[in-house]
């Protein structure tokens, strides 16, 4: 039987990916901070969690994030830019990530083909960047699509059937964007078959790459 490991498994699309590979019949793993205590901006609590797991894997999906710090708003100019919000979402969107990483090694197959995929953002592309603004978010999403690209390099050395990608989810219908109504926004369970897809059709020459929800490469 296949397996996965859903880190964020209680929100919109970390549910929504788990409650797909179920009906599937993969056997999943479904790790969060409501129901497992699982904070991904402290060292020593990840370490706990998935220091308790033993895998393999055969996929792993990162779906942690925020929008901006409790109470706040992503920054529509400079002059709105807060240190202590702008820390919190660096610490949940790119250090979270980090620290989730470190154990994918250890997670997934050492002879047989994984998917690692972490959820990042078409926001956090520098290149495409055309309208500035959400200073925090692009630049915890840009910091992501840095660790994950580093983290496939690091990870193919001692897995070589492993694939890790960042992933953009296109705009999902949950909590994380009721406040942006204006949005063309697809349901977690579209989401959830958009990235599975995209995730069963990657191939090694794909390793720390950017892709969409369709597939298509994101530029850096």
């Amino acid at each position: 039987m296949e397996t996965a490991l859903i880190i964020g498994a209680s929100g919109g699309i970390g549910a929504a990916v788990a409650s797909r590979l179920q009906a599937q019949g993969v056997h999943v793993t479904g790790l969060s901070r409501s129901r497992d205590g699982l904070d991904v901006t402290d060292g020593a609590s990840v370490d706990r969690v998935l220091g308790a797991l033993s895998g393999p894997f055969d996929l792993i999906l990162v779906a942690t994030g925020i929008l901006a710090a409790p109470g706040a708003a992503p920054e529509k100019s400079l002059e709105a830019v807060d240190a202590a919000a702008m820390a919190r979402v660096l610490a949940v969107n790119t250090i979270g990530p980090a620290l989730i990483l470190r154990h994918v090694a250890r997670l997934v197959p050492r002879d047989r083909r994984a998917v690692v995929g972490v959820l990042t953002a078409r926001v956090g592309s520098i290149g495409d960047n055309k309208m500035g603004g959400w200073h925090a978010y692009r630049a915890s999403k840009a910091a992501a699509n840095q660790i994950t690209h580093g983290a496939a390099i690091e990870i193919g050395r001692k897995r070589k059937h492993t694939i890790v990608a960042a992933l953009h989810p296109g705009t999902v219908a949950t909590d994380f964007t009721a406040d942006y109504p204006g949005h063309d926004k697809v349901t977690p369970d579209q989401a959830a078959r958009n990235l599975l897809a995209v995730m069963a059709a990657l191939t090694p020459d794909q390793n720390g790459g950017f892709f969409d929800w369709a597939g298509t490469r994101v530029e850096w």
